[in-house]
């Protein structure tokens, strides 16, 4: 249900705030009638909300799991919340998983923050044996408790009411333990009496909470900092002498105590015979055959990809090639130049597009939006940790990997949720080199259609082990530290052909309304340079490379130039160049293998190297894209002597 936006501007914010996959952008797509990808957010989304006749601005946060400052995404959501503009925080809590995710209210709670929890997957805790008391929880929490269904529905119109009627104050921090609330409440006095200025909406109190954790960054910004350091100081070696462990430690554990008293206080214990899924779950996860699964699941997938993509695109290939024999014999007599830049630009532009892009990245996304919804990928995830070590990173940096798959530039975001620098440069230079759905098109298009199904899958193997090998290299010789696996699995789930669809239209429309119109003027200007004979020039200068160096026809450069655009346009400008998709008339098939290997690990497309600047600056992202134009070409020239040397 999705209330009607109003006219008005909008009056009240407020910001969705939980831990990652816990329906918090589901919500936020049920209120506001917006359609984002539901998941791993990355970024802060916007939309608005009208009830009754008042206007809400609704922001939905990055998911986190607790308000430190050792991720992007948890220095975005903290530094919104300390801003002030939320009238109101909807904290959204997985029931099935209650002591992990109040570990965050608790947070919120200390910050002062006006707190309405959301108390979504109620249904859920009840499948394990949990049952949950939310009037209770409540009282616990000193915050009000509402129980939604983010997915049908359910109590969504009550959480409205409850903060469109009566916004919530406020909220007051639960108390913690002896040696610990002495000394937030002395340095809390000292921070007063002191009158030291603070940032606007700054408690004293969850300022002290910060300094005896060792903030770094709220510390830079308390300019009377030196006139308690020693205060600091000494308070935090107390707690440290008394409990043995670091203050930082202490206070956490003392947030999980109180969470966990949260818990027994609102919780008991049902009765549940043990479900299938969970019988399941237990299969998917196995240290056997967890990985006979995983590989099952992966070559299904991109079987059923090359199948029902290839199909289709015969189906539309099909069509326009009738449409533009119909065209170009109405227009031949009349202009050869117009008969042209119609049949050869703008017919061909619209048919090569549809017939040899869209149909393998409307199914690969459709694919992968069925393993998200089900509650797969994590799980995958988790199986792939040890592998994923062996590079520096662990389990999570397979979800960027496998969104990889999809588009480089959601990937390169995705490799925020990376904990540490190292880990997250490491993975950005890998994710640049997994081939996304268009460079998939490339290698169906060409190695799978002309060299059969073993020769792609052969393909993506060889990039497999170069991703493996190059995150070996990048892990031994950047500076840094990696960390191991924190990271939640959600419950399986049954897919939801709506959501599926949605997410497959959403993540595919980008391609409708952009790249379309450019691969249709790129056809026109491929087919009047074409006409005018401007563009071998630039195809015999790139040929010491392309025809030198990897003994490919002339003719390849134009993937070369066109696939930086878009990495769609890589067969599709060829093709238009060529005058045919039937591309075994101008490659042998070497020449086919060599080809489809340099156009995957070659220079990602325009909007990907924005993302690199923006996400690693312009020195790193320049590293990264030159180490990608180094292996495709090095890559490219060996496989072409290997294939030779053994008869292909």
């Amino acid at each position: 249900m999705a209330p009607a936006i109003g006219e008005s501007g909008p009056q009240l914010v407020l910001s969705l705030v939980g831990n990652p996959e816990v329906g918090k952008s589901t919500l936020f797509n049920s209120i506001t009638g917006l359609n984002y990808w539901t998941g791993k957010t990355f970024e802060t989304k916007e939309g608005i909300l009208s009830y009754k006749g008042r206007r809400f601005k609704v922001i939905d946060l990055p998911g986190v799991y607790s308000l430190s400052s050792y991720s992007y995404e948890e220095l975005i959501t903290r530094n919104f919340i300390l801003s002030g503009e939320s009238d109101a925080i909807i904290n959204v809590v997985d029931a099935s998983s209650l002591e992990r995710n109040l570990y965050l209210t608790i947070q919120l709670l200390e910050m002062g923050a006006p707190v309405i929890v959301a108390l979504n997957f109620v249904e859920v805790a009840q499948r394990k044996g949990i049952k949950i008391d939310s009037d209770e929880l409540s009282r616990s929490l000193g915050v009000p408790v509402v129980e939604i269904n983010a997915i049908t529905g359910r109590g969504i119109d009550d959480l409205i009411e409850r903060f469109a009627s009566s916004l919530p104050s406020k909220s007051k921090r639960i108390a913690y333990g002896k040696e610990v609330e002495s000394a937030i409440c002395e340095l809390r006095d000292e921070i007063i009496g002191r009158r030291i200025a603070l940032p606007p909406k700054y408690e004293p109190e969850w300022v002290a909470i910060k300094l005896l954790e060792g903030d770094e960054e709220i510390a830079k910004k308390i300019d009377g900092l030196p006139l308690m350091e020693e205060k600091v100081v000494s308070l935090r070696s107390e707690i440290e002498r008394i409990h043995g462990e670091s203050a930082s430690t202490v206070i956490s554990s003392e947030r999980y105590f109180a969470s966990n008293k949260s818990v027994l206080r609102s919780t008991s214990p049902i009765k549940v015979p043990v479900s299938r899924a969970q019988r399941l779950d237990e299969l998917l996860t196995h240290r056997i055959f967890g990985y006979l699964f995983l590989v099952l699941i992966m070559g299904v997938m991109f079987t059923a990809i090359f199948a029902f993509g290839g199909y289709l695109s015969a189906l539309i290939d099909g069509g326009f090639e009738i449409a533009s024999q119909m065209v170009a014999a109405a227009l031949e007599m009349i202009d050869p130049l117009l008969s042209a830049l119609i049949v050869n630009g703008l017919l061909f532009g619209i048919g090569a597009a549809l017939s040899i892009a869209l149909p393998y990245i409307a199914t690969f996304y459709m694919a992968i939006s069925i393993l998200e919804d089900s509650g797969y990928l994590p799980r995958a995830a988790y199986l792939l940790d040890s592998l994923m070590h062996k590079i520096g990173l662990h389990g999570k940096a397979f979800i960027p990997m496998i969104l990889g798959y999809g588009c480089s530039v959601p990937a390169c975001i995705g490799c925020r949720l990376m904990e540490t620098r190292k880990e997250r440069l490491i993975l950005g230079s890998l994710v640049v080199l997994i081939p996304c759905s268009a460079r998939t098109v490339i290698i169906l298009g060409v190695a799978g259609q002309y060299l059969g199904i073993l020769a792609a899958l052969a393909i993506y193997a060889l990039d497999i082990v170069i991703v493996l090998g190059i995150g070996r290299i990048l892990f031994k010789s950047i500076p840094g530290e990696s960390v191991g696996l924190i990271m939640e699995i959600p419950k399986l789930r049954r897919i939801s052909p709506k959501i599926v669809l949605k997410r497959t239209w959403f993540n595919t429309k980008d391609f409708v309304s952009f790249c379309l119109p450019l691969i249709v003027v790129g056809s026109i200007i491929i087919e009047l340079a074409r006409f005018l004979g401007l563009i071998e020039g630039a195809l015999y200068a790139m040929s010491p490379v392309t025809v030198g160096i990897l003994g490919l026809p002339v003719a390849a450069g134009i993937a070369m130039i066109f696939g930086l655009l878009r990495k769609e346009l890589a067969l599709i400008m060829l093709a238009t160049y060529v005058g045919t998709t039937d591309f075994s008339l101008i490659m042998t098939p070497l020449q086919m293998a060599v080809f489809t290997i340099v156009m995957v690990l070659y220079v990602p497309c325009i909007a990907t190297i924005g993302v690199l600047m923006r996400e690693y600056g312009n020195k790193n992202a320049a590293y990264i894209i030159a180490l990608d134009l180094a292996i495709a070409l090095a890559v490219g020239a060996l496989a072409r002597l290997a294939l030779i040397a053994v008869g292909f």
